[in-house]
């Protein structure tokens, strides 16, 4: 699966009512700044913006008078999630084939398209089965909506039990400077040696969001960084996932033009492993052992 989508790709959660709230030409020109960067994959899940982002940025899709072959899409499903537009009293979760189906069909209409390049469960249920997940894959992909299918914060475990009888091209996890267990629990191992591809969440992690010790002691590392290496601190961020031999694809989540600019140019970065390292001892707090 690897080459189907951009290097980098663009999460769409904050563009709509859970974030900036763009409007239609807002959100059309940011596809196009997008796609002028190379970043053509666009990454989104039914419940963002309480059911409601995926059928603004289909709009928005619409009228920027993108071809839909020039991009990707990414969507996922399962959450239900308990908000103003679906009557749950509870959040859940709900794999039963029918809603699964019912679910990427939806989407595929909010988007304004045909098919969606890839389609993922988006958290593991202690109700999901691999026998019925694979029901609404075998008539998705059957009939043309789906071109791939794969998970979202699942284990090596997890991952396995639904690949016995699915076939999964990605697992959507967390990974970042600061959240980097998936490299020491076996999941981005797993994830080689199985032909899965890895795409990353919240790929910045808490650099930016948080000041503590831990993010302190990176920004001294990062101080130094910028300057050896003319980048940015959100470029090194970047550059230390895409140097991990499982060649992780980050999804970012920014709304800034200059943010999308910046991610598309860590593709040129390429650290050395004693600075890899420097940054990994920052993030631990200890020497490696």
């Amino acid at each position: 699966m690897k080459g189907k989508f951009s290097r980098i790709i663009q999460g769409c959660m904050n563009w709509g009512a859970w974030g900036k709230q763009l409007t239609k030409s807002e959100m059309a020109d940011l596809i196009h700044h997008s796609i002028g960067n190379e970043i053509t994959t666009f990454d989104h899940a039914d419940i963002y913006g309480d059911y409601t982002t995926e059928l603004a940025f289909g709009n928005a899709l619409e009228f920027s008078g993108v071809d839909r072959e020039q991009i990707q899409l990414i969507s996922k499903c399962g959450i239900q999630y308990v908000g103003e537009t679906r009557d749950n009293t509870v959040k859940h979760y709900q794999y039963n084939a029918e809603y699964v189906i019912w679910s990427a069909e939806k989407s595929i209409a909010h988007l304004k398209c045909s098919y969606l390049d890839l389609f993922l469960l988006h958290r593991p249920s202690p109700l999901m089965h691999p026998d019925e997940i694979a029901k609404a894959v075998d008539d998705l992909t059957t009939r043309g909506l789906v071109n791939s299918f794969g998970v979202s914060n699942f284990s090596p475990s997890e991952t396995a039990f639904i690949s016995s009888k699915n076939k999964i091209e990605a697992n959507q996890i967390e990974f970042s400077l600061t959240a980097f267990d998936a490299m020491h629990n076996g999941s981005l191992n797993d994830m080689v040696l199985t032909g899965i591809t890895p795409m990353c969440w919240s790929p910045l992690g808490t650099v930016f969001k948080e000041k503590t010790a831990q993010t302190e002691r990176i920004h001294v590392v990062l101080d130094e960084l910028t300057q050896k290496y003319t980048a940015t601190k959100d470029q090194l961020l970047l550059a230390w996932i895409l140097k991990h031999p499982a060649k992780i694809y980050p999804v970012i989540g920014t709304t800034q033009a200059q943010r999308i600019t910046n991610a598309s140019k860590a593709l040129a970065i390429v650290l050395t492993d004693i600075d890899w390292f420097r940054l990994l001892i920052a993030s631990q707090g200890h020497k490696v052992a």
